[in-house]
């Protein structure tokens, strides 16, 4: 299944302008002040000082809290970007910090609840996004509860997912890798 198309919009989950917004308006090294040389979208070098700067997708984890009986816990985003739809808690992985304890930071905060991650599902990512989305199958440890970034959470069967209502085209592929 191919996903290049404009599927929720927000370059999958970020503001669609540009891929990387920082290096667009770079007219001057941040070290010494001098003209760079810039290849957008990747890098910065300046040959007076040797200052370089390379820029990468950033990491993003996430976790599918599923039920024994098969139901997968989603949330309702409170907060762009896709506010009012519908994902897996999930969020950027902080310097410091696994993938595997991002994935569990971010349900503890936008669930409120401990997960067990018990499996890999995938890793997502396309050329126009500034992010690599890694989504985990977890057990959910209590009962999620809404948050402000959260205001509506609810266990779905498989048969009866919002698939017209995900957030975020990973959202979907990680849905259906999960359940397949």
């Amino acid at each position: 299944m191919s996903h290049d198309h404009d599927d929720h919009a927000a370059g999958a989950h970020f503001h669609p302008d540009s891929i990387n917004p920082a290096l667009e308006g770079a007219k001057f090294c941040p070290r010494c002040g001098a003209t760079p040389r810039v290849d957008f979208p990747r890098s910065l070098h300046c040959d007076n000082c040797g200052y370089a700067a390379f820029y990468n997708p950033k990491p993003v984890a996430g976790a599918i809290p599923r039920e024994p009986d098969g139901r997968v816990w989603l949330l309702r985003r409170g907060f762009d970007p896709a506010a009012g739809r519908w994902t897996f808690p999930g969020g950027f992985v902080d310097l410091g910090e696994s993938v595997e304890q991002a994935a569990r930071r971010e349900a503890k905060e936008e669930l409120e609840i401990d997960v067990e991650l018990t499996g890999l599902v995938g890793v997502y990512s396309r050329p126009q996004d500034r992010v690599v989305l890694v989504v985990f199958d977890a057990t959910p440890n209590g009962e999620p509860r809404p948050t402000p970034e959260a205001p509506e959470v609810s266990a779905f069967a498989p048969g009866e997912l919002p698939w017209d209502e995900l957030a975020f085209w990973s959202t979907e592929q990680a849905l259906r890798d999960l359940l397949g």
